[in-house]
């Protein structure tokens, strides 16, 4: 019986923690970060104000928490896709719209510009994260350059600049999205949603012309 509630108890606490980082995700979707407090979170969430700080003790450890949890649920789904498609300039298509339209609906920026949100000891605890997302990239772009899809180039300075354009791209998405409060008709979400994915596509096609890929008329990669 003891093992029973033990395990009851593991479940709820998890269950806690779960409404918790969906609240702050959701908060961080309609509101951004600044003036964002505990208090919100918790009453977002539905629980108590002391609830939230059992499991986090200020904003930037929450942070923190929900970003080490998106990011690793961001990997999981994206290493599936990823592992479906053999040529690499599809593969980095993947990736970039992945995190072109996960940077959107969370609100946060890719792995490397996170420095600019977090102090330098909270960073590194994502560091594990962050590294396996930059692995990921140089992967895909040293298989581009080993099978003639792409030029040689230096891979870590093309990881910098892909990283760079998803910032400024997701920058401009949240610029152009209806904030919180009076939201559009049904017709013109759609109309959003649109630009939104054409905006990705461009942003998709921007980067690999960058890094070097070339296209056929029928949109196939070619090989140099």
């Amino acid at each position: 019986m003891p093992r029973i509630q033990a395990e009851s108890n593991a479940a709820q606490r998890a269950l806690t923690q779960r409404r918790i980082l969906d609240a702050f995700g959701e908060l961080l979707f309609t509101r951004g970060l600044p003036g964002l407090t505990m208090t919100d979170v918790a009453r977002q969430a539905g629980v108590g104000r002391t609830a939230v700080y059992n499991y986090y003790a200020d904003m930037e450890e929450l942070l923190i928490g929900y970003a080490l949890a998106e990011t690793g649920r961001f990997l999981t789904d994206l290493k599936a896709e990823l592992a479906r498609l053999e040529n690499p300039v599809d593969r980095l298509a993947v990736y970039i719209r992945a995190q072109v339209e996960d940077l959107s609906r969370r609100h946060l920026p890719p792995g490397p510009a996170m420095r600019a949100v977090l102090s330098p000891s909270s960073f590194a605890k994502l560091g594990d994260h962050v590294g396996e997302l930059n692995d990921l990239l140089k992967a895909i772009l040293t298989d581009g350059m080993a099978q003639g899809y792409l030029p040689e180039g230096d891979v870590e300075e093309l990881v910098q600049l892909v990283h760079g354009s998803l910032t400024a791209s997701a920058d401009r998405g949240r610029r152009g999205a209806p904030g919180p409060g009076g939201g559009p008709e049904e017709a013109a979400e759609e109309a959003d949603d649109d630009a939104g994915e054409r905006r990705t596509d461009a942003t998709v096609r921007f980067i690999q012309l960058g890094v070097g890929a070339r296209f056929g008329e029928d949109g196939r990669p070619l090989r140099a």
